[in-house]
């Protein structure tokens, strides 16, 4: 092996696939990319990476809610484009042709484009890090869309897609929760 260069190392550890999170600031829906999250351990609990350098970060501290949505690579031109210009002065659902679909649980938009839509409760921000801990209220996923690859941002500008699937559960029973 060779030395790799340290400040590049997070590029190694892709956490999982890019997502929409969309908020509601009381007055307008917002729509923000990020591309690093991670499910806490086998619960509806979610972590992502957000701070005040983005938009809807006020409206998730405010108002305590969001929508994770998950689209495929065939939004990926939408994927980077919500994420290179802001709410504050763009109004994301019109410029990027994405449809806004009332939740159950939040006021925060689904995105009936994407693949899955999870509506979640802020149940903790740890500032030190910038991360925000979420929690599942209500979960939808779309079987019927042909597309069902994610995108995964790996930091530098470029992605990588999901590909085969290997089925392991067997080997894995006695690791899994019985829900799984």
């Amino acid at each position: 092996m060779r030395q790799f260069q340290l400040s590049k190392a997070f590029t190694l550890l892709e956490p999982g696939p890019a997502i929409f999170v969309t908020t509601y600031d009381g007055k307008s829906h917002n729509i923000m990319t990020i591309s690093w999250s991670m499910v806490i351990d086998f619960t509806p609990r979610f972590a992502i990476t957000t701070g005040p350098w983005n938009y809807s970060y006020t409206a998730l501290r405010k108002f305590k809610e969001c929508v994770i949505a998950v689209p495929t690579v065939d939004l990926i031109d939408e994927v980077v484009g919500v994420g290179t210009c802001s709410g504050a002065d763009t109004d994301k659902f019109e410029r990027f042709r994405l449809t806004p679909v009332v939740g159950q649980h939040v006021q925060a938009p689904l995105i009936k484009e994407c693949l899955a839509n999870i509506e979640c409760q802020v149940v903790d921000i740890v500032r030190k890090h910038n991360i925000v801990v979420l929690e599942g209220v209500a979960a939808y996923f779309d079987s019927l869309r042909k597309e069902k690859r994610t995108i995964h941002a790996v930091g530098d500008g470029t992605f990588i897609l999901d590909g085969d699937m290997i089925n392991k559960r067997e080997m894995m029973r006695n690791k899994l929760p019985s829900a799984v």
